[in-house]
């Protein structure tokens, strides 16, 4: 019985002592491997590790002109437990800080809250995009200041004071970019937007390491094995963008003192030649320790020149669209090329005409002249002419048949398979909203809709996708995906319109009457054939807007553009005059009509814009 109690007495105290081992073995594992912060703590003593960051990718333009590059930059970074016996108000007067700005700072960094990845062992950026003029101070007295060092960046550099919302910027990384892409840490930087933004990984490169051996008093001896050790940065990939930076900057100079944009397409490639939103700014005020500042004063200018207007913007596109149109129509059954309706002018109804220029009009001349009971008339006879009501689902059909073709021109919808950053999908109704809106199946038809015949009413596009438009036109009926980096893969994305090849001549003939006899004569030009459309598209919020959309030359068609004019009036009296110099500058190499540049450039359509 003794024996048995001396027995269960040593298995439990043999037990207890194997649960001690084994918590003591979990909690050296613990510490020794699992908590990284005991590692860094005893490789700091011995370590100073030092990444080095790559130079970004340079970008160039299609005529390989170079657009972004590098210059040399600085970080201040820290060792929080180096720190000791530090002289703050030297040190601040030595960065040119405050001693407010000194004590944010540190509490910001010390925040996990803000910076995840703190360490007292490990470097923390201080003070980030310093300029050499910045940094030469703190560099001869750092010696004063231990657990502070300089760290080696680049920063952009931008070539030309042009294109800003193509290009993009470089920003801060938010921390919710640091929890999805470890490549990043706390005062990394990373494109914001632009290029600079969808193609971050290729332009960013790849970071290396340098380790420092210290000495028992934590000075640095020199390289760690002499170097062998160290990883050595990869560069970031060098793009070649599809933008004719010489044309960009043509078009930049034509939009001055106005608001509106400018897209223009290589219509063979879906290359994009031009894209220009006004009110710009200089890319070059976003670089440095000056970018917070210029960056909130962008961004409270009521004219907001941070939108990029080529992409986010929504118009009505007035008519611009009737040369969808025309082709829709005739697709459908509603109308054929010797189709003609009555025209009265301004007295017509219920859609009024701006004015007269003959009656019955066909499809040619009203092309031409931009007629709007001609549109009317064939918008109503390709979703009626089965007739509608409650019984006829033909109309139905027949409105969706409608909006499918011409959303197959690239209207509607973002462009998901192409590298531009920021679309607005812009708006082509549906059957279903209509019935939302008028509570029946019944409560609508074609005269309750009737200002999508002309490109009004619900109807929405992007200046980006009225160019492409153009050149799915100019294509006689495809558009490959509108894109901006030289790739052959994305020339290779090829969309087909749901319009047959054989209605295309009479819209191109009419298109080409334009500046032969139309709205645009006015700015046609010797030698070359144009096709285009004008476009007044009235505005509830003030003077109506100007577009002008149309492709050169009509044989063999090398750019489609479209522009927009804001509060400018007529299409034929701003955005025509537009679309032609850039047609000649582009065709031709040079403007030879010094008198009409003059007379655009100079003309102020907008007071508010800022000159940056």
């Amino acid at each position: 019985m003794i024996n048995d109690q001396l027995q269960n007495r040593r298995t439990i105290i043999a037990i207890i002592m194997s649960v001690v081992i084994i918590v003591y073995i979990i909690r050296l594992f613990s510490l020794q491997i699992l908590e990284s912060k005991y590692k860094e703590g005893a490789d700091s003593n011995a370590f100073l590790r030092k990444t080095l960051f790559p130079p970004r990718g340079l970008i160039y333009d299609r005529n390989h002109t170079l657009l972004v590059y590098n210059k040399p930059a600085y970080d201040i970074t820290l060792i929080m437990r180096e720190i000791h016996q530090l002289d703050t108000l030297s040190l601040c007067k030595d960065l040119n800080i405050s001693k407010q700005y000194f004590i944010r700072r540190i509490a910001d960094i010390k925040n996990r809250k803000k910076n995840s990845g703190y360490s007292s062992y490990t470097p923390q950026v201080f003070m980030t995009q310093l300029g050499i003029e910045d940094v030469a101070t703190i560099q001869q007295s750092l010696y004063k200041y231990p657990g502070f060092y300089i760290q080696n960046r680049t920063l952009r550099e931008y070539a030309f004071p042009n294109a800003a919302h193509v290009l993009g910027n470089i920003g801060e990384v938010s921390q919710r970019r640091i929890e999805m892409d470890d490549y990043y840490k706390s005062g990394d930087y990373a494109g914001r937007d632009g290029i600079e933004y969808t193609y971050e990984k290729a332009l960013r490169g790849v970071k290396g390491e340098e380790i420092l051996l210290r000495d028992a008093k934590g000075r640095i001896k020199g390289k760690y094995e002499d170097g062998k050790k160290d990883i050595a940065p990869k560069a970031g990939q060098n793009l070649t963008l599809t933008l004719d930076i010489k044309l960009q900057i043509l078009c930049e100079k034509l939009m001055a003192g106005k608001v509106g944009s400018i897209v223009a397409i290589e219509p063979q490639t879906g290359e994009i030649l031009v894209m220009v939103s006004n009110p710009a700014f200089n890319p070059s005020i976003l670089v440095g320790r000056q970018r917070s500042k210029n960056y909130m004063e962008l961004l409270n200018d009521p004219t907001k020149p941070l939108m990029n207007r080529a992409t986010q913007a929504l118009y009505s596109p007035g008519s611009s669209f009737k040369t969808i149109q025309a082709l829709v129509c005739q697709q459908l059954g509603g109308i054929t090329e010797h189709t003609i309706f009555s025209c009265n002018g301004p007295s017509s109804s219920p859609i009024k005409c701006t004015h007269h220029h003959g009656s019955p009009v066909g499809l040619l001349n009203a092309i031409e002249q931009s007629c709007n009971p001609y549109f009317w008339n064939a918008f109503r006879s390709t979703i009626e002419k089965d007739g509608y009501g409650k019984k006829n689902i033909n109309f139905r059909t027949n409105y969706d048949k409608w909006v499918e073709a011409i959303k197959s021109f690239g209207l509607g919808e973002k462009y998901t398979d192409s590298d531009l950053y920021e679309q607005s999908r812009g708006y082509i109704p549906t059957q279903n909203y209509y019935n939302k809106v008028y509570k029946a199946e019944t409560g609508w038809r074609a005269i309750t809709i009737r200002s999508n015949s002309i490109g009004q009413g619900e109807i929405l596009a992007t200046p980006l996708q009225l160019a492409n438009s153009m050149a799915a036109i100019a294509n006689y009926g495809h558009y490959v995906t509108p894109h901006l980096l030289k790739c052959d893969s994305l020339k290779s994305k090829v969309h087909n319109t749901l319009v047959d090849k054989k209605y295309f001549p009479v819209v191109f003939e009419g298109m080409s009457r334009v500046f032969e006899s139309g709205t645009a004569r006015s700015s046609r030009i010797e030698g070359i054939s144009m096709c285009g459309k004008t476009g007044t598209v009235q505005n509830s919020h003030g003077k109506d807007h100007a577009f002008f959309v149309g492709f050169a030359p009509r044989e063999n068609p090398q750019i489609a553009i479209a522009v927009v004019v804001e509060n400018a009036g007529f299409g034929s009296t701003y955005a025509a005059p537009i679309f032609s110099l850039m047609v000649e500058q582009y065709l031709k190499g040079k403007i030879e009509r010094t008198e009409l540049m003059d007379r655009v450039t100079n003309t102020v359509t907008n007071k508010n814009v800022k000159e940056r």
